[in-house]
């Protein structure tokens, strides 16, 4: 089971309180569902490629409408050849739109007025639903993180918008072909909008395996940054090899100053140690203190002395 299906069956299996289960049926018949008419009148056909948000639908309509209603199961032609359930609502098609607020005397509405969703906890069904119909979410196994809502309904993606903006989610809206999709990247925003919704196993799933690979990327950086500065200092006591060898062939190591002839010297007996070591063996050879800025100030110095060497014999 994917991570979004997994998402949908938990949230499709939450209980819903009377207000919050007519905002969530809104946002699932909103973006489901067809109005078709025929001679006998109108009827709904509601389609989903999910199983617990055709499940959630028709639950939503037995509990609160009288509905005679006709269920059956399709697979698409495709190479994941997916089930489609498809749903038909033939009674009180009108009563339940109105009652809805996706239909009013004007006609069909693109979303329902604000006072359905007034309450948090209304809201908050009204985004689940959306979720159930058109959403979901990447795998936190992923290497990018994203969570999307897709509708063909310009408007009823900009009232989705505003209400995640409500909870703090900043969502952003792009065009995708015929369709318009409101998204979050960021990975806290999208655990934020699964505790949202209230999909909570969900979540500890999602922040679990996100933390353990941001431990393990974090641990990766600290390697290659450890790596990168061991070879640094590597790269910096060849040179100071260099540098003290040649003073050494042109005899002036004997004549450099005392304290920079000392840190040379033991630069010349520990090739590739660290500033952090040689100051260790400069108190356990000199029995005296020195700060890594003070024994980098002397090595500097030693090569400002060979390089002017250097340039003489040139």
């Amino acid at each position: 089971m994917s991570f979004t299906a997994s998402v949908k069956s938990e949230v499709a299996a939450n209980e819903l309180k009377d207000c919050c289960a007519k905002a969530q049926c809104s946002a699932l018949i909103k973006m489901c569902s067809t109005l078709n008419i025929n001679a006998q009148g109108m009827y709904l056909t509601i389609q989903s490629e999910s199983a617990p948000t055709a499940k959630k639908i028709l639950k939503l309509l037995k509990e609160h409408y009288q509905i005679h209603s006709e269920l059956s199961v399709m697979k698409k032609m495709n190479l994941k050849k997916n089930n489609i359930y498809v749903l038909r609502i033939f009674d009180n098609t009108q009563m339940i739109l109105n009652d809805l607020e996706i239909m009013d005397k004007n006609g069909l509405r693109s979303h329902p007025t604000a006072k359905m969703v007034s309450k948090d906890c209304c809201a908050r069904a009204f985004l689940a639903g959306a979720f159930l119909a058109g959403g979901s979410v990447n795998s936190p196994n992923k290497t990018n993180y994203h969570l999307e809502i897709a509708t063909s309904d310009e408007k009823l993606a900009k009232f989705i918008q505003k209400l995640m903006e409500r909870f703090y989610l900043p969502a952003k809206i792009i065009a995708r072909r015929n369709q318009k999709v409101v998204y979050l990247k960021s990975s806290e925003k999208i655990a934020d909008f699964l505790k949202c919704i209230e999909a909570t196993s969900s979540v500890f799933e999602f922040e679990d395996v996100r933390i353990q690979r941001d431990f393990m990327n974090s641990l990766t950086r600290l390697d290659n940054c450890d790596f990168a500065n061991e070879m640094k200092s590597l790269a910096a006591g060849k040179k100071q090899c260099e540098d003290i060898e040649y003073l050494e062939n042109y005899g002036a190591l004997e004549f450099l100053p005392f304290k920079i002839k000392q840190v040379a010297l033991l630069r010349k007996k520990h090739p590739e140690a660290s500033l952090n070591e040689l100051c260790e063996y400069y108190e356990q050879e000199y029995l005296e203190t020195i700060s890594k800025s003070g024994m980098r100030h002397r090595l500097n110095k030693m090569a400002e002395i060979a390089a002017t060497y250097r340039k003489q014999e040139n």
